[in-house]
Parts: C-alpha cells; structure tokens; sequence
C-alpha cells in the first residue's frame, strides 16, 4: 500500500508508520493538491497537528480537486475538538496511535472507500433532510446542520440503510472503525446530540429499537416526520395504556 503524508515540519509526526510495511512518500502540505494525482496512492495522510486552520483548508482543497482515496488528518488528542464533518476527511489518526490501530484504520478506510465507489456516493435525501458525501453537509429544509465529523458519519450510515437496525456494538465498528475505547455510550451521545440538531419535528428519524440499538426511521408522508415512531415505541406505548387502564 502507497501512502502520500502531506506533512510541513517533521517526518516522523506519526512514528508506527516506521513499523509497517509501507510505502511512504513525502510532500509540503501546500503541494497536496499536486501530489494527489499519483494514481497509485491509496490513501492522503494530512498532518494537522498544530496547524488545524491551515490542515483543514489543506483538507477541503485536496477533496475539491477530485481525491477519490481517504483522506485522513492526523492529530494529538487535544485537537479532536476542533475537527468537523467540513474537513471532509474519510477518517483521524492520533499521532500516537501504535502500529495495530494505524493499520487497522488504514484498511478500514480504504474498504469504505471502495465499498462508496460500488454502491454510488450520491446525495440522500429523506423528507425536508438531505445529506450530500461529497461536501460533507447535512441540511434539514435548506438550512445547514452544525454537525461533528462522527454525527455527521453516523447520521448518513443510517440513512444509507432505512429500516436497518444497528447495535451499539455495530454503530461503533463501523462508524468509528475500531473497538472505541469509551464503550457503546459514546453511541448514545452522539445519537442524542443528533437529535438535538435535528429538532422535534425530525428528531424520531433515528429511532430507538429498545435493548437492541438504533435505525433510520424515514418520515411516512402521512405522518411526517414528527410521527415518525419505531414499531418498539408503538408496541410500548400500546402495553403502557393497558396497564394504565
């Protein structure tokens, strides 16, 4: 595997690259948009540790001018705050990762790369929501979502497959690319987050299947969105009111 590091003060910003079996080549972040027509690089690293302004617009322009390969920011843990979906990057690497989990990340970001290729990479668009792959942006009737980097991940895995119910488990393999180390609530924040931003007139798109997980709940058109409710909920409702009366 060909790797192209973008990198303007070090070569040894991410040191597990030493470790594996590589082909790393190196160039000035500013000549990204140059480097990138190497056909057999498969995948962009960007340094953007200590740099985060210049490394996103370094992001932003490499992804404008066509890369088809994951792009991937590498970063210390004090700056994952700053990232966004608006970096339009396929994934981050800490700088101090170990040589397993750059590994793994570099796979898993090649294989989704690949599967967006089979399937198509084009915008989806669910009621008043449209989410478009190529510009990273969510809008829910024309108005842009401020959504994360891993919000705006997860609200287009789900939407990529309505219906689908997702464990926890799966949301994180998945989405994340490796087993997070915070466990299956980081799940449940970003989940509810997404909510947030979504409203009360669409937050039931992501719907809650009770002890199992999460799925994309599309907006029936005589319902609309703030019907939307997952047949669990239903069920629930149903069971409580009997008890009730």
């Amino acid at each position: 595997m060909k790797l192209l590091l973008l990198t303007d003060k070090r070569l040894d910003v991410l040191p597990a690259l030493d470790l594996l079996p590589y082909s790393v080549e190196v160039s000035p972040r500013l000549d990204g948009t140059e480097a990138i027509r190497d056909p057999h690089v498969a995948v962009v690293l960007v340094d953007a540790s200590g740099h985060l302004n210049q490394a996103r617009a370094t992001c932003r322009a490499i992804r404008a001018n066509g890369l088809s390969a994951p792009l991937i920011a590498l970063l210390r843990e004090a700056e994952l705050a700053a990232v966004a979906a608006d970096w339009s990057i396929d994934d981050f690497v800490l700088t101090t990762a170990g040589p397993a989990e750059v590994a793994a990340r570099l796979t898993m970001a090649v294989k989704r790369r690949g599967l967006e290729a089979s399937t198509g990479d084009e915008s989806i668009t669910v009621g008043d929501l449209t989410i478009d792959p190529h510009s990273y942006t969510a809008r829910l009737r024309g108005e842009p979502l401020a959504l994360t980097y891993k919000e705006f991940e997860l609200l287009r895995f789900l939407a990529q497959q309505p219906g689908r119910v997702f464990s926890r488990d799966q949301l994180l393999r998945d989405v994340w690319g490796y087993d997070y180390f915070g466990g299956t609530r980081t799940v449940d924040v970003h989940v509810r987050r997404l909510r947030a931003k979504l409203g009360p007139r669409c937050e039931r798109m992501i719907g809650t299947v009770r002890q199992v997980g999460y799925k994309f709940a599309a907006p029936t058109a005589d319902t609309g969105a703030a019907g939307a409710r997952s047949v669990d909920e239903d069920s629930w409702d149903a069971r409580l009111r009997a008890l009730v009366g």
